[in-house]
């Protein structure tokens, strides 16, 4: 199936934010916080039509496999992130569970643990550099088009993408020392 990356528009936010309350929500007690995360959190920027979301959650066996499959979720076989190149972290710590329904990819992570972590940084340090927007929506829409017609081309997409978003969380560091940043999940 081809990726498909779109113009940025203004009601993702709202939709993200609706998306996140219902699954808290839905996810109560065993969600800590329920974030919108990825590039359709992220103004200006272009992005696949699919909302990201992040479960903070404190135990990945929590019991959320039902409440999800009424929502019309189904879970995925991804069971980890990408270990940011350079980090010599043991990837059990970058451990998550990945579900899907219609347009909604959720990411379940531990909270306190690192890719919990770099997926609020990424979102954030974007949202307080706006100049930064169109050249990384100006790389994932050029991306998006060169692999169209590849087979399993969304792990093509994510295999190229990520010393890209290794190379922003560089920068995105630096930002969150500087500034003082630190994750505030939204309960």
């Amino acid at each position: 199936m081809p990726i498909v990356v779109d113009a940025p528009r203004e009601e993702w936010a709202a939709r993200g934010l609706a998306l996140a309350a219902r699954i808290r929500q839905e996810l109560a007690p065993h969600a800590l916080a329920v974030e919108h995360i990825g590039s359709t959190s992220i103004p200006g920027m272009p992005a696949k039509p699919i909302f990201d979301l992040q479960v903070s959650v404190a135990d990945l066996d929590a019991p959320l496999d039902g409440p999800l499959e009424l929502l019309g979720m189904s879970r995925g076989r991804h069971v980890h992130d990408h270990v940011p190149a350079g980090l010599t972290d043991d990837p059990g710590r970058w451990v998550k569970r990945i579900w899907t329904g219609e347009g909604v990819n959720l990411h379940v992570r531990l909270a306190g643990s690192p890719n919990e972590r770099l997926a609020l940084l990424f979102r954030d340090w974007f949202r307080a550099h706006p100049a930064a927007v169109p050249a990384y929506g100006a790389f994932k829409t050029a991306l998006a088009r060169a692999l169209s017609g590849v087979p399993d081309d969304i792990g093509e997409y994510s295999d190229v993408k990520d010393p890209v978003v290794d190379l922003v969380i560089v920068v995105a560091e630096a930002w969150a020392t500087a500034t003082g940043w630190s994750v505030t999940r939204t309960p």
